[in-house]
């Protein structure tokens, strides 16, 4: 095995490794980088490949070739199944990308999407190596404990609310990063797992795609954020046993400790077992404890619905839903909220075809029926979840204070 380094003044960053009869050209791009887009089609325009890979998963690639699964998004499912908040974080990196690539007039993912009309002209095989991002944000969620799951929702929030410009050069600075890791660049930094899920894993992962390909001898094109470029050729160099297993290791979601799972519960048996003693000592207070639980749970729920501007009637919901819902971990009160949303106001097939280019900003969060569902649930979610605590510390203070 052999490996050349290699790199100019006018191109980008690169790396050549041999494994066996197959080279791989490893060419490091910024994915908002005009310049990049057109050293990529250079590159394969000269003839030299006999394959293209690239960094994408099936859904990226099909959102820049056109074929954009949201126009077919099941709300109903997405919520069912628990995807709102990762469905939400995809959009919102996604419009952080696009609000990068608009102030400089070109398209997120230029680099990309030249390499997919370049290796089609061509005819060449185009091999799509990274893992899903719904897996790596699921990954990245369950490595990190809870306060830095804060961080990153933070990241994802600052990402949308600032106004900050950036300027050609900022952007070929994105070359020494990566585009998911300069979304949470507030905290990456000081977190090892979080850089591990985001960075390290995706480069074990492209790595393990390109060796696990069933591809004859050849020359390669690996285009891939420039953050990657010396994880990855570093793998590529040490090589894998067994690629297809090391893929399969990467894809699958650690599961979350099992005693947090009992929590809800736990604050559920606390709260009730609070109403009985309560009716015990005083039907008066009995009475108060459960009144109390009522108007925080409703009332926090229902203010995060009308913080994401759902309608009046799904404020209401909120309100007499979350005391109930509250009492059954199996069924939150964003599940409800957003079913009424939905029946109240469908979203419409315009909102599905523009809702990429909404969540580029705040407003467009809330104007558009889609994201602004997503908003309903997980901001009254969050109401009642804080509500559950906070009365069930009340009820207990009261009891035993």
């Amino acid at each position: 095995m052999a490996d050349d380094n290699t790199a100019s003044a006018t191109r980008g960053p690169r790396e050549t490794v041999v494994v066996g009869d197959r080279e791989y050209v490893l060419l490091g791009t910024a994915h908002v980088s005009a310049e990049s887009a057109r050293e990529v089609r250079a590159e394969i325009d000269s003839g030299d490949y006999q394959r293209v890979a690239i960094e994408l998963c099936a859904p990226r690639h099909q959102t820049l070739t056109g074929d954009d699964q949201l126009a077919d998004l099941d709300l109903f499912r997405v919520l069912r199944e628990g995807k709102a908040g990762m469905v939400a974080a995809s959009l919102a990196i996604g419009a952080y990308q696009q609000r990068l690539a608009d102030q400089l007039g070109i398209e997120p993912g230029a680099e990309m999407r030249a390499a997919i009309t370049a290796s089609q002209s061509h005819e060449l095989p185009l091999d799509l190596i990274d893992r899903e991002i719904g897996v790596t944000l699921k990954r990245v969620y369950r490595q990190i404990p809870w306060w830095q799951r804060l961080s990153m929702l933070g990241g994802l929030v600052g990402s949308l609310l600032s106004r900050e410009k950036i300027t050609a050069e900022d952007i070929e600075q994105l070359k020494d990063g990566d585009i998911l890791e300069s979304t949470f660049k507030e905290f990456a930094a000081q977190s090892s797992d979080l850089h591990a899920a985001l960075i390290d894993e995706r480069d074990r992962y492209m790595a393990a795609s390109l060796l696990a390909t069933d591809a004859p001898a050849g020359r390669t094109l690996v285009v891939v954020g420039a953050g990657h470029l010396k994880g990855l050729a570093n793998h590529l160099r040490q090589g894998f046993d067994n690629p297809a297993t090391v893929r399969g290791e990467l894809s699958t979601v650690p599961r979350g400790a099992r005693w947090l799972k009992w929590i809800p519960w736990a604050v559920v048996a606390v709260v009730l077992v609070g109403f009985a003693i309560g009716f015990w000592r005083s039907p008066a207070l009995g009475g108060q404890l459960v009144l109390e639980w009522v108007i925080i749970n409703g009332a926090l729920s229902a203010l995060g619905a009308a913080a994401a501007l759902a309608h009046p009637l799904t404020v209401v919901t909120a309100f007499v839903a979350a005391p109930l819902t509250s009492l059954n971990p199996t069924v939150g009160a964003g599940m409800v909220t957003a079913a009424a949303e939905l029946w109240l106001r469908k979203p419409r097939v315009g909102d599905f075809a523009m809702l990429r280019g909404n969540v580029k900003s705040v407003r467009g969060w809330f104007r558009n029926r889609v994201s602004r569902t997503l908003l309903i649930f997980l901001f009254s979610t969050l109401g009642s979840a804080a509500a559950t605590y906070i009365a069930g510390f009340r009820i207990v203070g009261q009891l035993f204070g």
